[in-house]
Parts: C-alpha cells; sequence; structure tokens
C-alpha cells in the first residue's frame, strides 16, 4: 500500500456531491477541501451522487482524484437496522478506493460511516465530521413534516440513529459543527473539537446605510424551512408597512399559497449564490429562523458576511460570537418589535462585525485546527 502521510494526504468522503455548494451539508465539504487543498493536503475526495458527471473540473482543481458512487436503491433497505441514510451509501468500490492510499480518512456525517460499523476499516485514522446529532434531527422533522409517509419514514430514521450513534465510539476524533454538539459528543465519547463550519465567504461587506426590505430565504423541500415561512408571513401581516422577501430555488406554489392577498409579501425564485448576495446587500433585515437546533445555520453566516442586520432565534447559532453580531428573538411579539425598530435604523456595526467574522468563522483559520488535530493523531 502506498503510504501517503508525508505528502498530507486525506481522504475525504461525501454524503452527497459537493458541487455547485448550494445546501447546508455540502457547502461546508466544499469549502472545507477548497482550504485544506490552500495548506498543502492532497484530498482523495470520495463523493456519493445522484448522477454522476463526467467530469468536476471545480473539483478536480482542488483535489487529487475524485471518485463517485451511486446510493443503493434496494428498497428492502428501508427495513435494515442501519439507519437508511447510512446503509444507503454502501458501494463496495469505496473500500477498495480507501485502501489504495494509505491516508487518514475525514467522514462527512454519520451517514458515509458504513464501513465503519462494519468494522473494515481499523488501522486507519478515522476523523467524524459531525453535521448533526442525526436523531435529534431526524425526530425534529418528523414532527414538523406534513406528509404521513414522511413523519413514518423519519421516525424510524430517529429510532435507528439512537441506536447507531454508538459508532461515533469508532473514530479517533469528532469535529463538531456547533458548542452543543461538542459537549454532547465529549460526554458520552470523550473524543470531540469544535470546528465552526467552512463557508466560503472571503470579505465582509460594507453595506453602512440602509436596505428596503426584509429577506428569508431556504431550501423549501425542507419541512422546518417551510414551517419558519408560514411563521414569518403571518408576522409580517402585522407589520404591513414593511415588506417580507422570501427567496428559494424551490416552493414557490407553496409560498404563493401562503401569501395570497398579503401586498407586503413576495417570493422570489433564486438563480444562484451571486443572485442571493445581491438580494442580501439590497435587503436591510436579513431573518433566519428555524423550529430545530442543528449547529450554526450557514444563512446566518451569509447573511452575517453579505448582509446588514441579522434577526435570529435561538435555534439558529450557540456561538456566542456569532449570536453576538446578531439581534435575537424568539416569538412573535419580539419579532414584530425587533422589526418595527430596526426598520427605519441605518446599519452602522460594519467595523465591528469584521473584526468579530475574521476571528472566528475564517475558512482558513479552521483549516489549520483540522491540520492540528490530524498531526497529533
Amino acid at each position: 500500500m502506498y503510504d501517503a502521510m508525508q505528502e498530507k494526504s486525506l481522504h475525504i468522503i461525501s454524503m452527497d456531491h459537493p458541487f455547485p455548494p448550494d445546501f447546508g451539508g455540502v457547502i461546508d465539504v466544499f469549502f472545507k477541501i477548497r482550504a485544506l487543498h490552500k495548506l498543502g493536503y492532497k484530498i482523495y475526495l470520495h463523493a456519493y451522487a445522484e448522477k454522476i458527471p463526467e467530469s468536476c473540473p471545480e473539483l478536480e482543481a482542488i483535489t487529487g482524484h475524485v471518485f463517485y458512487y451511486r446510493f443503493s436503491s434496494n428498497p428492502l433497505l428501508f427495513f435494515s437496522r442501519m439507519p437508511f441514510s447510512v446503509a444507503s451509501r454502501n458501494d463496495a468500490a469505496l473500500y477498495k478506493n480507501l485502501k489504495s492510499v494509505e491516508a487518514p480518512i475525514l467522514f462527512e456525517s454519520l451517514k458515509t460511516t458504513y464501513l465503519v460499523k462494519k468494522g473494515k476499516l481499523d488501522g486507519f485514522t478515522k476523523i467524524l465530521r459531525l453535521h448533526n446529532i442525526e436523531q435529534d434531527y431526524f425526530k425534529g422533522i418528523s414532527k414538523t413534516e406534513k406528509s404521513i409517509l414522511k413523519k413514518i419514514a423519519f421516525w424510524f430514521e430517529y429510532r435507528k440513529y439512537k441506536m447507531y450513534e454508538q459508532t461515533i465510539s469508532s473514530f479517533d476524533k469528532v469535529l463538531a459543527l456547533s458548542i452543543f454538539e461538542e459537549q454532547y459528543i465529549t460526554e458520552k465519547f470523550g473524543n470531540a473539537s469544535y470546528v465552526p463550519v467552512f463557508h466560503g465567504n472571503d470579505t465582509v461587506r460594507d453595506l453602512s446605510g440602509k436596505g428596503t426590505f426584509a429577506l428569508y430565504h431556504g431550501d423549501l423541500n425542507t419541512a422546518d424551512n417551510r414551517e419558519s415561512v408560514r411563521f414569518l408571513a403571518n408576522v409580517f401581516k402585522d407589520i404591513p408597512d414593511f415588506k417580507l422577501v422570501i427567496a428559494s430555488g424551490s416552493g414557490e406554489d407553496y409560498v404563493n399559497k401562503i401569501i395570497a392577498g398579503q401586498s407586503n409579501a413576495e417570493y422570489v425564485r433564486l438563480k444562484d449564490f451571486p443572485h442571493l448576495k445581491s438580494l442580501m446587500a439590497d435587503a436591510h433585515i436579513n431573518i433566519c429562523w428555524s423550529f430545530q437546533q442543528s449547529g450554526t445555520k450557514l444563512k446566518a453566516v451569509n447573511a452575517l458576511f453579505n448582509g446588514r442586520f441579522c434577526i435570529i432565534n435561538d435555534n439558529i447559532t450557540d456561538d456566542p460570537n456569532v449570536s453576538s453580531l446578531c439581534i435575537t428573538t424568539n416569538n412573535k411579539e419580539q419579532l414584530i418589535e425587533t422589526v418595527n425598530l430596526l426598520k427605519d435604523q441605518p446599519f452602522e456595526d460594519f467595523e465591528r462585525r469584521e473584526y468579530l467574522l475574521k476571528s472566528c468563522l475564517d475558512d482558513g483559520a479552521n483549516a489549520l485546527l483540522i491540520d492540528k488535530i490530524l498531526r497529533n493523531q
């Protein structure tokens, strides 16, 4: 077996194709790869994908090699004792490709850990990037999901992850996305470190002054984001003189049905990330809301780098550096009061925001944290 340790090589197993980086999990994966590449790491990327591309120049430019694998579509996997999202990522070629290069393995979420559970990677340095406390995540979306079939499927996934979580004890280190998750894993397994989310923003935009509306954005294929849209549309019925823009690449019919007849609410279909950044720059207030706790949400990070005022609730982040740059509210009455307070107030906090973001949410600094962890294993 080829010994790749001396040239700072690393296997990364991604739960989904990380390009384009257009939703939470793969944003963290893609910009982590980019940051580690800048540190001199040769990345062997193993990515599960619905459709396997002929090539991906954007990934090939920052990796040594990209291997693609298909999700298993075997319906019998729903009856496995493993969570379906783990059992369906079980391509036999992955083991062969990992064995061909001797290097540490970074697993992106518990969803990619089928081989660890099977005990096939003993002797490898194994690092887990924990993207959620999975049983909490699936329990949460099973409660907010309206489809009965999906609600049942998510509930079973929650029950399976409760048992599957013990797999975490097989890892040399766990990289947590939130302080809560770091504490939770450390108490149960004793091997976690907090490494903030990778996000790809290199500069903080100076947008001192005023914008013209409030913006909420999110993937409306997820139940939590749909619930947030329902909540915010109802809130802005009581703020008739200020506009709410709901931006997403999905859910247009869903949103338009909710805001029908509401003159101060509008759906905008997102084209790409530059389009989102332009909306953030035009907005006066970015609202990031969630009914489920799961680390620092990337929508808040992007809003802080690319927008003015940012209103959050407690579920958006537990990092005090991030929350100190936002205004936190936790119910309808508080949110109405805060929007009314801010809507005519110019944004003047750029310098403090720039200083704090560069000190706590820098991709390069976070890559150095991972480098230090790898060197100490």
